[in-house]
């Protein structure tokens, strides 16, 4: 009876994609200190900043499992040992985990602000169009992924600092769109590098996603559009928010660095590189947002203490 509730425990934990968590988690967290960062020049409330970072970390991963919820039958042909096609949970318990994970997420943005509230119901149907429709009918179903995954940071952006459309605020900050804009373009060649380990079975269920559709090598190439864009908007990101050094390196360094294992993938189109990618771009944005955190609590903490050094 332990051992079979392990598993089941074991189960509901391996929906949330803990090989993606640094970057899941780094994000909102990232996002919550630049919003009162960049708008108050200081660090947020500790209690606030993790109900926003918890709150997006469930949104997110409500949005995996009810995708594993739909894609048993593709999964059991490239991924079975996943807990929905390896039959360690069923359908009914996963969109029960998956409603409860939103439910969290919903609690969150509305006790936070009213406006994150919307952007989490928009995000929310964004991406349950692309899993239940989108991905089988459309080889551009990764534009809806793409709008629902950038519309996170700007969700926790307005948690911590309100736009004043529904609730008083500063309103809205150039930076969060730029910080938006980012991950929706990357968020493109993300989900396509995905697409791209899941080319076999998405064919032989006729499932239309870009690779299956066009090829590997024309994914690789329009990814490589996608990451080019999106590190010129992490760029961008530094002085827009007045970020400084530490994390301006961090953007041109990692960005560099992605760049060139997207160049790889061009050269070797294969569902295998993209699968690899496509764990080298979450290692690439677990690295960034990190440097975005440790920038942030540096400028804040220092500059508060000796605004007189500029050089930070």
């Amino acid at each position: 009876m332990i051992n079979r509730d392990f598993a089941s425990f074991r189960a509901y934990i391996e929906l949330l994609r803990p090989p993606l968590a640094p970057m899941d988690i780094a994000m909102p967290a990232a996002s919550a200190l630049l919003a009162v960062y960049a708008v108050e020049g200081t660090l947020p409330p500790l209690v606030p900043f993790f109900i926003a970072v918890l709150g997006a970390y469930c949104a997110i991963t409500s949005s995996y499992v009810y995708n594993d919820c739909c894609d048993i039958d593709v999964d059991k042909v490239g991924m079975p040992s996943r807990p929905l096609p390896s039959a360690r949970l069923s359908r009914r318990q996963a969109q029960h985990w998956s409603l409860f994970l939103f439910l969290i997420a919903l609690s969150a943005a509305l006790y936070l602000n009213p406006e994150s509230f919307v952007i989490l119901v928009l995000a929310t149907i964004l991406a349950g169009i692309y899993s239940a429709w989108a991905k089988r009918n459309t080889p551009f179903s990764w534009v809806l992924v793409g709008l629902s995954y950038g519309l996170v940071p700007l969700g926790v952006w307005l948690a911590m600092e309100p736009a004043g459309i529904l609730k008083a605020g500063a309103g809205i900050h150039p930076a969060s769109l730029i910080l938006a804009a980012m991950i929706c373009i990357t968020d493109w060649g993300f989900t396509n590098c995905d697409a791209a380990r899941d080319v076999d079975g998405d064919r032989k269920e006729g499932i239309p996603t870009t690779p299956a559709t066009f090829g590997i090598l024309a994914t690789a190439k329009m990814v490589a559009l996608f990451w080019l864009v999106g590190i010129a908007l992490s760029i961008a990101l530094g002085p827009a928010s007045d970020l400084g050094w530490i994390y301006q390196l961090a953007a041109i360094v990692t960005g560099g660095w992605l760049l060139l294992q997207n160049w790889d993938f061009v050269r070797h189109p294969t569902a295998k590189r993209g699968e690899q990618f496509f764990y080298q771009s979450v290692t690439y944005r677990a690295w960034l947002f990190a440097a975005l955190i440790i920038d942030v609590l540096l400028r804040a903490t220092l500059l508060s203490a000796l605004p007189q050094v500029g050089w930070l």
